[in-house]
């Protein structure tokens, strides 16, 4: 199989994600991290006001992930680890210093560091840990840590009774903490709040053990934004921690509120709707309660992040037509033509907007009629088969964004069907709680199966031409579909990263990801052990007939090597062939740019070959 330098091109473009873009609180500088662009994902700063072109601010052989800014805007907080391993260290650095990172934290933690805020006082730094710091031993929670950076003391301010995702926010003045507990159930998210010295922790937000409350901070530090979820939909309310009061701004059994935040520069809330996978941005007063839409009538999707100068606003452009972008954009123009790029992003690249294939709606009836949708993209010509890349999470969406394996893919030949199956965000609460009624492994994975039968009946797909890859969850259906289709629906698979026996995967993988596991599947293995045996696809390895290439970060403490071993051993007892790409230098899937050639290089080959359209 032959292969041009305009298709390597596409996965040598910069990418962004969204939890790695940050405008300083004062609206004038946007930080972020750039992957695909250094030997390891590095910072890059820019004036929001255009006026110069981005500077780089590490230059580190580990991934630097920027998470936030100082409150007084001069530096930001960084997280580094080794090779994609999560323990990560951190790191200060000034805007007006680059390249000088100041270690805030220790090197190399048993333990797994989650956030982190400066306090106003510039002395001490708040941060979740799964650390018992008087023993500096590992626990099951995400503890609430207040650390002295000058003598370096570490006091627990509070501590969950249970393991689960826990990302303490600081308030703006430093009095208090902002934490999530899920002590009540694997599926319900509460808010809780301590004061800095460790004193009044109290629970403020509980709207049902199973239901979700997503909290943050307003910038006067009395009044908290809080996301609420329910069995239809997410309320949106303002909460007031001095008073107790909850005033609601939004409660619409008709709207998918995913995402919502007050800029710290600003007098408005971001409120981000989803509907079919497409961003429809608002802008909404939190005292008159009037709500301007933001027009989202083009290609791509916007998110606005803060407020700038003369009533522009700074945003997060994404779009299956070009790379990511930070731009800076009129409210009343939103046409990516007029949009101010303040990456200057097309300046890294030989290529054009032509070069990109566009994604289009594909849609079609799940086994129960439930409506799927996903993103096609064409190949130009004769494809040479059709590949089917599944997303991660489940909880995530794809979007009409650049993807780099899958531009690499399409222009490479392949038609490409990127799913957003049930259990996917971006279509209601309703439909991303379809997949917990089954559970992982069970009717998601007829998503995708009748996905792959649409195609071949409205003439996309031939049979015995069809592939599957994905990371994460996305190998998880990929070693789903390998063990439960015929070679005529799936010939060949490439899971990345993805479980295999969810057994094993619950007991080796992070301590706060394991709630995770215990919502999606309806308990534990011990609560629910039939379910994990049955849906472990390392239980039915003896049912492949396609090909099968298995990828895997040797640091990935997510989903760990420990699934490709236990998995390979299977395979061998049932005589089946497979091959193994393995990285010593990723974790969660492949991020350094030579490996990311390497593997899509060789992932391309294997699905021509089994094809037979080398």
């Amino acid at each position: 199989m032959s292969f041009h330098d305009s298709h390597l091109e596409m996965l040598r473009l910069p990418y962004m994600f969204r939890e790695y873009v940050h405008v300083s609180p004062d609206g004038k500088t946007a930080a972020w991290t750039w992957f695909g662009q250094n030997p390891a994902a590095q910072i890059y700063m820019a004036p929001t006001d255009g006026s110069a072109p981005p500077r780089r601010l590490t230059n580190t052989p580990h991934d630097a992930y920027v998470i936030g800014w100082t409150f007084d805007s001069r530096a930001m907080l960084v997280h580094q680890d080794n090779y994609g391993d999560e323990r990560y260290r951190l790191f200060r650095i000034e805007r007006e210093h680059p390249h000088e990172m100041t270690a805030l934290t220790a090197p190399k933690p048993n333990y797994y560091l989650r956030g982190g805020n400066m306090h106003p006082n510039g002395r001490w730094i708040v941060y979740g840990a799964n650390v018992d710091v008087a023993t500096n031993t590992p626990i099951p929670q995400t503890a609430v840590i207040r650390q002295d950076l000058i003598t370096g003391e570490r006091v627990e301010l509070a501590r969950p009774l249970k393991s689960g995702g826990n990302l303490p926010q600081l308030a703006p003045d430093g009095s208090r903490v902002l934490y999530t507990r899920a002590d009540k159930h694997p599926a319900g998210r509460q808010s809780w709040l301590v004061d800095i010295d460790g004193n009044n922790n109290r629970e403020i937000l509980n709207f049902g053990v199973r239901r979700k409350v997503s909290a943050s901070w307003f910038p006067n530090s009395r009044h908290i934004l809080a996301l609420v979820e329910t069995t239809t939909h997410r309320r949106l309310g303002v909460y007031d921690s001095e008073t107790g009061e909850m005033r609601w701004l939004i409660d619409d059994p008709t709207r998918n509120i995913e995402e919502a935040f007050h800029p710290m520069n600003g007098n408005q809330i971001v409120v981000l709707d989803v509907r079919n996978a497409r961003n429809l941005p608002s802008l909404l007063d939190p005292v008159s309660g009037i709500e301007t839409p933001i027009n989202s009538a083009f290609a791509g999707n916007l998110l606005p992040l803060a407020p700038h100068n003369a009533g522009e606003w700074v945003g997060y452009y994404v779009s299956s037509r070009q790379p990511d972008d930070l731009v800076r954009f009129a409210p009343d123009e939103t046409t990516p033509e007029k949009f101010v790029s303040l990456t200057r992003v097309w300046d890294q690249t030989r290529l054009t907007q032509e070069a990109f294939t566009p994604a289009k709606v594909f849609s079609w009836r799940s086994v129960d009629g439930l409506e799927i949708h996903s993103w096609l993209y064409r190949a130009k010509g004769k494809p040479r088969g059709t590949i089917v890349c599944v997303h991660g999470g489940p909880t995530w969406h794809t979007q009409d964004a650049y993807y780099p394996r899958i531009q690499y893919l399409a222009r490479a030949g392949f038609n490409v069907l990127d799913p957003n199956y049930r259990g996917s965000t971006g279509f209601g609460v309703p439909f991303q709680e379809e997949i917990i009624k089954t559970g992982w492994g069970g009717l998601e994975q007829e998503d995708i199966r009748t996905g792959i039968e649409a195609l071949l009946a409205r003439g996309i797909a031939e049979h015995g031409k069809i592939g599957i890859m994905g990371v994460s969850y996305g190998g998880y259906s990929s070693w789903h579909a390998i063990t439960h289709l015929p070679r005529d629906l799936v010939a060949a698979a490439v899971p990345i990263c993805g479980m295999t026996d969810l057994v094993v995967d619950y007991e080796t993988t992070r301590p706060d990801l394991r709630p995770y596991s215990a919502e999606m599947m309806g308990g534990t293995p011990d609560e629910a052990p039939d379910r994990f045996f049955e849906r472990s696809p390392v239980n039915h390895v003896s049912n492949i007939r396609g090909r099968l290439l298995i990828v895997q970060g040797m640091q990935d403490p997510n989903v760990t090597p420990e699934n490709v071993r236990v998995v390979t051993e299977r395979l061998r007892q049932a005589r089946v062939e497979y091959s193994v790409l393995a990285f010593e230098d990723e974790g969660h899937g492949v991020f350094r740019p030579k490996n990311v050639e390497r593997l899509m290089e060789q992932a391309a080959r294997f699905f021509a070959d089994t094809f037979g359209t080398t």
